[in-house]
């Protein structure tokens, strides 16, 4: 009887944390941040066609999302589809062979469905004036997994101020500061 009763337990343990989307094994959690990394790269991917429409591809196609960015703050998805076109329209497309420069990152695994990620960035270019340029920040995302896509439904994003650029100061000189997408 005993033993049957261990059996239960240990059975039910391990199904339990099988399927509790609250415990995520260190495995998951670096395939998760390896994934959320890779989705960011791979949007601000500048030598692929249609930066704006890959830009918005990290938001949900419906559904509150919140973005703060340069003292705003957004709450639509059609408004932040307008100012990310907006931003690539005034800034982006005047950006002569930009790359995106992935600095310090950190993400915290909420859930197997829910993380947050804090990175950053640079992105160093030539103006059209042929003098060097980095847009550069910090961002913060919380991301949610819905029908296995994960999507941006809630960031922050920071400026680097024009005399610094932690994490990528040895890699990317900053001489200016407008946010990575201004929304």
């Amino acid at each position: 009887m005993l033993a049957a009763r261990v059996v239960a337990v240990v059975t039910l343990s391990a199904t339990t944390a099988c399927t509790d989307p609250l415990r995520v094994s260190p495995n998951d959690r670096r395939a998760i941040a390896d994934s959320l990394s890779a989705l960011v790269t791979n949007a601000y991917d500048f030598s692929k066609p249609d930066p704006a429409a890959r830009l918005l591809s990290l938001y949900p196609d419906s559904g509150r999302i919140i973005s703060a960015v340069a003292g705003r703050v957004t709450t639509a998805r059609d408004t932040l589809a307008s100012e990310i076109a907006g931003f690539w329209q005034r800034v982006g497309r005047n950006m002569q062979n930009p790359r995106f420069v992935l600095g310090s990152t950190y993400v915290d695994v909420i859930t197997r469905d829910a993380a947050v990620l804090t990175l950053v960035y640079g992105i160093p270019h030539t103006t059209p004036q042929g003098a060097p340029h980095t847009v550069s920040g910090a961002w913060t995302m919380l991301w949610r997994r819905e029908n296995g896509r994960w999507r941006i439904v809630q960031e922050h994003l920071s400026d680097t101020p024009e005399s610094t650029a932690p994490g990528l100061a040895s890699e990317v000189p900053v001489t200016s500061t407008p946010p990575l997408h201004q929304h």
